[in-house]
């Protein structure tokens, strides 16, 4: 066999020990949120299961491939047993934090889940994103943190449209606490980014869509936090410039052909993603800080113009701008990549607390399997070829390593 083969035979074999020491990470911090051996148990055998190819990753798909006759044990964690998701969930930043590190930016967003029937909590008939029309489906507000080394998804909320409270036996059949009130989605944005400004969270930028930009109470909470951010709003969205209350539609035609500026909003499938670019300043509180409505023109329809507003130390530069503005798409990724590798929207579970509990459970999943990628894409160091080497072993150390996590099924769990 040749020296490079060797050489490479090896490395993957140090860098599926290094995957192995990463689930022994997470076991090390997930573990102590069940205190009976059973639940604790269940919790493991169902990470397995979500992190395995399973064509369904419900309580029934997912006792079949951790060889349990019934979804009875995996059910029970979901709703019945004594754990702590919140407590669990505040570990899972911890743990992305760590392995993707800190200075990243946090982008706000929403997914559908469609369903039928009405027992479900917070379902009901309401756009979806995901459609792109309104269906029969609950929406859940989500919170990811991206790094340059990578991103996941490591909070939640479920959205609980009005009529839902107008109904307290609905509310008491599907599991929702008394206390719940309603919420707008940029309300429970809000409740996630105090969560993880208050754990010591220091984003470089908060990004979010025009739910989330649209809302004055959101933006002037971020401001409270002397937060940089980069939300994105509609033409007719209001604020202050001068003396005047103009629209952002209004700014944008008083923009000069001179002022736009041509800058990449990052690297996409196809290459760097140049947009035309503009900004203007509005009226900020804060000496030192400034606000801006920003305006991202497309370079074949010169009409296609989407709007933003930012709010930023006053000497931040228009190019630090557009790179926050290109870093909210990895949140639409990490939907994509949660409900196709960890089972986000697999879920068969009616309650509310039972959403909470499997929300948690793929964020961990979700979380581990970033920082497997963080691994699988660090710069290979070069191996030294031992002077007595036998025969390599033929069989795939990833079969290996699956086979010894409950991972057998998941051909593709860790990707470059």
């Amino acid at each position: 066999m040749s020296s490079s083969a060797i050489v490479s035979d090896t490395n993957e074999t140090v860098l599926v020990k290094k995957w192995e020491q990463e689930w022994r990470r997470v076991q090390e911090w997930v573990q102590p949120h069940f205190a009976r051996p059973e639940t604790r148990a269940s919790a493991e055998c169902l990470l397995q299961g979500l992190l395995a190819r399973v064509e369904r990753k419900n309580s029934w798909g997912l006792s079949e491939e951790v060889g349990r006759a019934t979804p009875y044990a995996f059910q029970h964690l979901l709703n019945g047993a004594q754990w702590d998701e919140d407590a669990l969930r505040d570990d899972v930043l911890s743990y992305a934090r760590a392995r993707l590190g800190e200075g990243g930016i946090l982008a706000v967003d929403e997914t559908g889940f469609l369903k039928k029937g009405e027992k479900s909590a917070g379902v009901a008939r309401q756009y979806s994103g995901t459609a792109g029309r309104v269906e029969n489906c609950q929406i859940g507000v989500f919170l990811a943190y991206v790094t340059d080394k990578g991103h996941t998804l490591v909070d939640r909320e479920l959205y609980l449209p009005e009529d839902w409270l107008e109904d307290p036996k609905r509310c008491r059949q599907a599991g929702i606490p008394r206390e719940v009130r309603f919420q707008t989605k940029p309300e429970l944005a809000r409740v996630m980014l105090q969560r993880a400004l208050g754990a010591g969270l220091r984003p470089a930028w908060v990004v979010g869509d025009e739910v989330y930009g649209r809302d004055g109470e959101l933006r002037r909470f971020l401001e409270s936090q002397s937060q940089r951010y980069v939300l994105a709003v509609a033409s007719n969205t209001y604020a202050w410039r001068g003396e005047a209350h103009v629209t952002a539609g209004e700014v944008l035609n008083e923009v000069k052909t001179s002022e736009w500026r041509r800058l990449s909003a990052g690297a996409g499938a196809k290459g760097p993603r140049m947009y035309d670019w503009a900004r203007v300043e509005l009226n900020s509180p804060k000496r030192t800080w400034a606000r801006w409505l920003l305006f991202r023109r497309s370079l074949s329809e010169e009409r296609e113009v989407a709007l933003y507003l930012v709010h930023a130390p006053a000497t931040t530069p228009l190019a630090a701008l557009v790179e926050a503005a290109g870093k909210r798409w990895p949140v639409e990724e990490c939907f994509e990549s949660a409900k196709g590798e960890v089972g986000l929207d697999d879920y068969e579970v009616r309650r509310w607390r039972g959403w909470y509990r499997h929300m948690t459970l793929c964020l961990v999943a979700h979380a581990f399997l970033a920082a497997a990628r963080v691994t699988a894409n660090a710069p290979e160091e070069e191996t030294q070829i031992p002077k007595r080497l036998g025969p390599p072993h033929r069989r795939s150390r990833m079969g290996a390593f699956r086979r010894r996590q409950g991972l057998c099924s998941s051909a593709s769990v860790f990707k470059k």
